[in-house]
């Protein structure tokens, strides 16, 4: 008999985070027997695979599959084909779902005639607490960090959503939908719920789900995470010639970054000082803003400055990312 769910979980040197993130499926109140876990991994080198195999012995509703190409979207999609359930659920390595997680979108979606899918609210938390880490968290769960996402700021009651997640789809639909799309190495998650909702039909988040993400835990990392994000917005667009495969909040960092480097480029152009000074003002206004909302946000494990630090490189380096794949979209490829 096949499953009712199959979680499809994309993976790459996962070896701190999948443990936790099949557990919390496994002991989620689904019965087991109803699922099936794939996790697709992309020729791990950190013990992950080992990882992988000895739980795999011991859960035989978990299937370890390949990923030769390490490309995300390629992964998700050997999952959704591969997946035997009526229903399918999108997850990640580094997350882990609170209990009943899965039994509540099942009521959802079903509840929901027009639902394409549904999915939980996500926290962002870290492995390890430090002033850094919590500075990050603080940055990422906030709507100055992340904009209008709601499944990352929360909501108190089922509302209609552009993305979710971790959603549970119909599979059926999933597959007609061709998946997702493989030219994206970044925001193939965005693009398809936007082409499912141009298909007809909805997305719902609900508050009754959550789930955990753990965010990476240094600035670093954060910063290159972002930066490759924004990277791929004009990209996406270019790519699939839709501006509609994303959202606004995707491209307000570059604008941000344009408002203060256009008069600069100017002022130098030109020798006109005024650029200057609105260059000058326009940040000085920026990081008292910033400044402000920090302030608001401490909690007694993250830091002001901190925060205020980790906000900027948020936004400077999805801002950097953004206009970089601007210039490089004379050299980005359209085939598949």
């Amino acid at each position: 008999m096949n499953p009712e769910v199959s979680v499809v979980i994309p993976c790459y040197n996962e070896v701190r985070y999948i443990r936790d993130c099949i557990d919390s499926l496994l002991s989620n109140g689904t019965d087991p027997s109803r699922m099936e876990l794939l996790v697709i991994d992309g020729g791990s080198t950190d013990g992950t695979v080992a990882l992988l195999n000895e739980l795999s012995h011991r859960n035989p509703q978990l299937k370890v599959l390949n990923n030769p190409d390490r490309i995300t979207p390629r992964a998700l999609n050997i999952g959704v084909h591969a997946a035997q359930g009526t229903y399918i659920l999108i997850s990640g390595a580094h997350a882990s779902f609170d209990y009943g997680y899965i039994d509540t979108l099942f009521s959802a979606i079903k509840q929901r005639t027009d639902a394409i899918a549904v999915g939980g609210v996500m926290e962002t938390k870290v492995k390890n607490s430090t002033v850094i880490s919590e500075s990050i968290r603080t940055v990422l769960m906030h709507p100055v960090g992340v904009g209008n996402a709601k499944f990352r700021t929360g909501v108190s009651d089922v509302i209609a959503v552009d993305t979710v997640p971790f959603g549970l789809y119909h599979a059926q639909e999933l597959k007609a939908s061709g998946g997702y799309d493989e030219r994206l190495i970044r925001n193939h998650d965005m693009e398809l719920s936007k082409r499912l909702l141009r298909n007809g039909g909805k997305i719902y988040l609900t508050p009754l789900a959550r789930c955990t993400y753990y965010a990476r835990e240094t600035l670093w990392a954060m910063a290159k995470n972002n930066f490759n994000n924004g990277k791929w917005n004009l990209k996406t667009v270019f790519i699939t010639r839709t501006f509609s495969s994303l959202s606004l909040r995707h491209f307000i960092p570059m604008l941000f970054m344009g408002s203060w480097i256009l008069p600069l480029l100017l002022s130098l152009i030109t020798w006109n000082p005024w650029w200057s000074l609105a260059t000058l003002g326009v940040l000085t206004a920026y990081t008292g803003i910033l400044l402000a909302v920090s302030w608001q946000a401490r909690n007694g494990k993250n830091m002001v400055l901190m925060v205020l630090i980790g906000f900027k490189l948020l936004h400077f380096s999805y801002g950097l990312g953004s206009l970089i794949g601007l210039l490089s979209l004379p050299f980005t490829s359209r085939k598949i």
